[in-house]
């Protein structure tokens, strides 16, 4: 500074400005990583080459027996759903979710999760929080079987609101080059068969919010037995291990996932081009909540449809001779499954699609 010029600098008194004071606390950081270490090392799988704290997880694909593998990577979050785990402390719960719309979308495709990366963003970070959701998204990394090789938190103060964060999750799958499952050799006299679902999973919750904001005390609701806030947060169902199992012994031409959009926007994904799925609802019991969000929101069957999943997780699409030995060997793993319907033959330029000879009893009536 030149002697006698005016000084513009900082003169104050006031302590020194911090990255803390700025509301990042490095140290929580670190204890969140000491206490999410374990949770990682218990999901670890072949292949994995080093724990949480590195830059980069490395990983040995050549351990995990693959001869001719095909890499298949997904990516997803729980969306709003995450709203009503924060205000009715599901923390425990949400990590589940988010590991299962990554692993669930990979499965479809045939492929073997082998790990799982996390991101957590939130304004200030609460460290027991963070934990109990990271140690969810470890159950559902040993649920899969993937390992939960690392991940980012994000602590930005001024982004979120006190007490809110973000999730997203990263997933990475093998399949033999031979065996990967496209829908291609779906036909039509096909049967689809359903996987019943555990609630509404992880999509939907917009419009479950703008439901729950036309009841008081929805704490209180009780639905078949279960408070309402335990039926909607219910761990979206992963179905990694039996799909898998069941691909080792059953021809599954088509998989789908049944997430946002339901059976009317996700089953045709796996269908080829001249063909639709015609499905009949009385095949499957729709289960609550989905009719007390129906009736509670006045809204249409085909409208539930095409945002839930209204009771079915997964969809498989088999020959007609091997539905039925299929279906035997989900059951036997622990699924409840179900008949959906068929492939019918449809005009070759119209886009593949969904039909229903009768709309589920329940969801008709709930809207009558």
């Amino acid at each position: 500074m030149v002697a006698g010029a005016p000084y513009h600098g900082r003169m104050s008194q006031s302590p020194p400005l911090s990255y803390r004071a700025a509301g990042v606390d490095i140290d929580a950081g670190n204890a969140l990583v000491r206490r999410i270490a374990p949770l990682a090392a218990r999901t670890a799988t072949p292949g994995v080459m080093r724990g949480i704290g590195g830059f980069g997880a490395l990983f040995d694909l050549g351990q995990t027996g693959f001869r001719d593998p095909l890499l298949v990577s997904t990516t997803d979050g729980v969306g709003t759903k995450l709203k009503l785990a924060i205000a009715w402390d599901g923390h425990d719960r949400i990590g589940i979710d988010l590991v299962a719309m990554s692993v669930n979308d990979l499965v479809v495709q045939g492929a073997t999760p082998l790990f799982f990366l996390d991101y957590f963003a939130t304004g200030r970070l609460d460290v027991d929080v963070a934990a109990r959701v990271v140690a969810g998204i470890a159950r559902g990394c040993e649920e899969a079987g993937a390992a939960l090789v690392g991940g980012e938190t994000a602590e930005m103060p001024g982004m979120y609101a006190d007490g809110d964060y973000d999730l997203a999750g990263f997933a990475v799958g093998a399949v033999e080059r031979g065996a990967v499952v496209d829908g291609r050799g779906i036909r039509p006299g096909d049967v689809v068969l359903g996987l019943a679902s555990s609630g509404p999973h992880a999509n939907g919750y917009s419009l479950v919010r703008k439901v729950l904001e036309g009841i008081a005390a929805p704490e209180s609701v009780t639905l078949a037995g279960r408070p309402l806030p335990e039926s909607l947060l219910a761990p979206t169902r992963i179905y990694v291990r039996p799909l898998l199992a069941a691909l080792g012994q059953h021809e599954i031409l088509g998989l789908a996932h049944i997430t946002g959009g339901g059976l009317i926007e996700n089953l045709p994904r796996c269908l080829p081009a001249g063909t639709a799925a015609r499905l009949d609802g009385r095949a499957w019991p729709v289960p609550e909540p989905f009719p007390w969000l129906a009736r509670s929101g006045g809204i249409a069957p085909l409208e539930m449809l095409r945002t839930f999943n209204c009771g079915i997780g997964m969809a498989a699409v088999a020959r007609p001779e091997v539905a039925g030995p299929l279906a035997a060997t989900l059951t036997g793993l622990g699924e409840r499954v179900f008949r959906l319907g068929e492939v019918i033959a449809t005009a070759a330029d119209e886009p593949p699609h969904v039909t229903f000879s009768a709309l589920p009893p329940a969801l008709v009536d709930a809207a009558a």
